[in-house]
Order: structure tokens, then C-alpha cells, then sequence
């Protein structure tokens, strides 16, 4: 049976005002997320596999979303990790920024639930009345609550 985000999506892990200004750091904020819970397991060792896995290959998509991951052993279910920058944080050599920050923790035998995950989340920021939806919200109460209300999450 499939995950569904609404299983995976918890307030504390939503930062609507991240500080960082480079990916690395952005990243380390978002990792940081994970302490709050518990999701992860040793988060720095999590940290160092998405950040080697986010220099071999962007996961920046279009407008202004990304997706660092890392299969890892560090999670026994996919934890989810969301960040959001107004002014967007330059994500690649090309300069291009991203505004929404969806960082996955993925057991390696979850990989399927990941990939429905992973579409899920695509599907809701293509749209854009979508990703109006996630930086009108205040708080991460409200930005998880937006979403579950429109059906989305």
C-alpha cells in the first residue's frame, strides 16, 4: 500500500522562512528539520548522502522547486522535510533559483512509494494556483492544512 504525504507531512517539519542563502546551507536548514522528530538517524551522515547526491545531479525542476533526496539506511519509513524561501536560493551552475525546498529521506525498499511521493509533489507544484496556495500561508500548520483542504496532500 502506498504512502500518502498527509501520512508523512508533520508542522514540524515545515521552515516557511528559511535564512540560508546557498544550497549547501539551505539544505543543512532543511536536514535540521529532521532533529525535531527524530525522522532521521544520525542527520549529519544523512546530510553529507544528500548533499554527494545533489552534486552529482540537480534536483532542481521547474518553477522554482527542488527535490534533494538520499536513499538511505537512516530512516525505516520516507520522511519529508519542506522548506520555503521568498527569494529563492541559487540551486544550480545555471543560476536558477528554488523557492520550495521538499527534501526526502527514503528507506532503500521504499523506493516505489518514493517515486508516487515524488510524482505527487510534482503534480501539486506544477500548478500554479498550487504554489500561490503554499506561500500564502503563514504558518506550517496552515501551509499543511491549505493543502490537505484542496485535497492535494
Amino acid at each position: 500500500m502506498a504512502i500518502a504525504l498527509a501520512e508523512i507531512l508533520d508542522h514540524r517539519q515545515v521552515a516557511l522562512q528559511l535564512r540560508s542563502r546557498r544550497r549547501p546551507n539551505v539544505i543543512r536548514e532543511v536536514v535540521s528539520l529532521f532533529e525535531k522528530t527524530g525522522s532521521v538517524a544520525r542527520p549529519a551522515d544523512f546530510l553529507a548522502q544528500v548533499l554527494s547526491r545533489e552534486e552529482a545531479s540537480s534536483t532542481l525542476s521547474e518553477n522554482g522547486v527542488a527535490f534533494p533526496h538520499a536513499r538511505t539506511e537512516l530512516v525505516d519509513q520516507i520522511a519529508l522535510a519542506i522548506g520555503r524561501s521568498r527569494a529563492g536560493v541559487p540551486w544550480n551552475g545555471e543560476g536558477k533559483r528554488a523557492r520550495l525546498i521538499f527534501l526526502l529521506a527514503v528507506p532503500q525498499r521504499l523506493m516505489n512509494d518514493y517515486l508516487v511521493l515524488l510524482g505527487t509533489l510534482g503534480r501539486v507544484t506544477r500548478d500554479q494556483q498550487q504554489r500561490d496556495a503554499l506561500f500564502a500561508a503563514a504558518t506550517p500548520v496552515e501551509f499543511i492544512a491549505i493543502r490537505r483542504e484542496a485535497g492535494s496532500f
